[in-house]
């Protein structure tokens, strides 16, 4: 399960970067950020439940590590990609 949601999370990325090289004076649109920041925190919420289960061996506890983990990084992801967004348009 893991390795197909990342294998789509690669493959909705190659995507989206191809349509944006196309028109390379437009930056990346709020939603593909967006997109790409929930993606990968389905990936990364999966990793920590499989990981918090393990250390903690109490399935409720992972499930709340995870549930935590997945909003606060999706946030965190998200206003890091709109960062690095901002840096890339003033540099060209």
């Amino acid at each position: 399960l893991v390795g197909f949601v990342y294998f789509c999370g690669m493959l909705f990325d190659y995507l989206i970067s191809n349509r944006i090289k196309k028109s390379p004076s437009v930056g990346a649109p709020r939603w593909i950020s967006a997109t790409k920041a929930l993606s990968w925190r389905v990936v990364g919420t999966i990793d920590t439940l499989i990981i918090s289960f393990f250390v903690t061996g109490q399935i409720n506890l992972a499930l709340t590590i995870g549930g935590i983990e997945l909003i606060t990084k999706m946030v965190l992801y998200y206003l890091h990609e709109r960062l690095w967004e901002r840096i890339r348009s003033r540099a060209k």
